[in-house]
């Protein structure tokens, strides 16, 4: 076992080795590595196994399968955030002739587009991509089994939709636009299609006998968009980094929490949800955001808790055996059960921000007879949340127009404002139509229904 020992207490890490040790005993896998990143540094690492003369490192490559995809819809956002295309376009808008055109790109993302989950026979993860030159060989001759927007069912040949329509916007090959735009401004130096070593090798375990079997590794051609790409703990790190918090020289902070919000239910024998290009699951109170991964020989995972501000990676070489999505997310919650993210500093708000007339709105309001509270936080933004148990709130973002715009929950997107009284002082806040007074049911305030002009009142029993 190799141990990259920063940071993290000896019990933490002893715990992190044992689990990983137990994942490549019980699942009988060659070799398997996995990592940890907080607070934007990869605080620990480690491998187990030694098929390989070199114990594999975290700078050593895997096969990461599906994580591909995610990679392929930052580089379709991106095209989004440019104006080059809108999300709800159907995609023969601008890749037609693939006789499902009408599909949206959004509905590509999510794989809600009732597209078929795999391409016609041979088997594509196992076979040339030279068997596939051309669209029409990837979606066959039944390419949408279901009503396009009616339900969740993956869809591998949607991904190579999305990496058409890359390349036809961009006037380039998908692999050259997504080294030119994420790899190389990431600093993802040891991400590539193809392999470069060290790297692992493939290999299939017999499950009756401990013997091996390797297995090939195709060039997968149009399908590449959805499961190419070869990387390491230390990049895929990096990238969980970007997926948190974005970087405006590749995608910015919004577009990807837009990737990590709920874009349909998953399948019925998959727990979870999926965005775009993301899949989003609980696990044990916590939610993950990432994807998992898995060619013949190869199998990878890559979770990111938000909220933790933690990522795990876990990759290994074998076809089947190891759950490595279950095992990443343990590796999150060991690190987080046992060393608690230390909250940031608390600090007053920059004296710009300290508006007395945004000062003026915070405090309790009042929807019908529910009071809430308003706080003004960083930015001129605000949170409106229940003061008494449980409810809708949700944080709002400033606009332009001296509005703001809900964040999550039940308010997203949702338009809160102030609307004031014909001598500018503040009557209610409005919020989609609701409206919050300062007073349960203020009758100075333009209560829709109006308010008894009698008053509240008591009854004699």
């Amino acid at each position: 076992m190799t141990l990259s020992t920063e940071d993290l207490l000896p019990s933490t890490r002893r715990a992190l080795l044992h689990r990983m040790a137990v994942g490549q005993s019980e699942g009988r896998v060659p070799s398997i590595v996995g990592g940890v990143r907080r607070d934007g540094r990869l605080v620990w690492s480690g491998a187990r196994g030694d098929i390989a003369a070199d114990a594999p490192e975290a700078d050593h490559q895997f096969r990461i399968g599906s994580i591909t995809k995610t990679f392929t819809a930052v580089l379709v956002l991106r095209l989004r955030d440019e104006g080059l295309l809108d999300l709800d376009d159907p995609l023969e808008k601008h890749l037609p002739g693939t006789g499902v055109g009408t599909v949206t790109i959004r509905q590509l993302l999510g794989h809600t587009a009732g597209l078929a989950a795999e391409t016609p026979s041979p088997w594509w993860e196992r076979t040339s991509g030279a068997l596939r030159p051309e669209l029409a060989d990837v979606l066959g001759e039944r390419p949408r089994p279901h009503r396009p927007g009616h339900r969740h069912h993956y869809s591998n040949p949607g991904y190579t939709l999305l990496g058409s329509l890359i390349e036809a916007v961009r006037g380039a090959s998908w692999s050259d636009v997504l080294r030119r735009e994420v790899l190389e401004p990431l600093g993802l130096h040891r991400t590539s299609p193809q392999p470069q070593a060290p790297h692992a090798d493939g290999w299939a375990v017999h499950p009756w006998a401990d013997v091996i079997l390797p297995e090939p590794a195709e060039d997968l051609g149009l399908m590449a968009p959805a499961g190419q790409l070869w990387s390491t703990v230390s990049d895929l790190g990096r990238f969980a980094s970007f997926l948190a918090e974005g970087d405006d020289r590749v995608l910015g902070a919004a577009s990807l929490a837009e990737m990590r919000l709920p874009a349909a239910p998953m399948d019925g024998d998959e727990a979870g949800t999926y965005g775009l290009g993301l899949q989003i699951v609980r696990k044990e109170g916590r939610t993950l955001v990432g994807h998992t991964g898995s060619l013949p020989g190869f199998l990878a995972a890559l979770w990111l808790s938000v909220e933790d501000d933690m990522a795990a990676v876990v990759l290994a070489n074998a076809t089947s055996g190891v759950a490595t999505g279950d095992l990443a997310a343990d590796l999150v919650r060991i690190v987080a059960e046992a060393e608690p993210r230390i909250p940031r500093p608390w600090r007053p708000l920059p004296e710009a921000e300290a508006d007395p007339e945004l000062l003026a709105l915070t405090g309790a309001w009042y929807w019908g007879t529910r009071s809430y509270g308003l706080t003004l936080v960083r930015g001129r933004g605000v949170e409106l949340r229940p003061l008494h148990g449980s409810g809708r709130g949700a944080r709002f973002v400033a606009r332009p127009d001296g509005t703001w715009t809900g964040l999550d929950g039940y308010y997203t997107g949702e338009i809160l404002r102030v609307v004031r009284r014909a001598d500018g002082s503040v009557g209610h806040l409005d919020l989609g139509s609701f409206v919050f007074t300062r007073e349960p049911y203020d009758p100075r305030a333009e209560v829709p229904g109006g308010v008894d002009a009698d008053g509240w009142r008591g009854i004699d029993l």
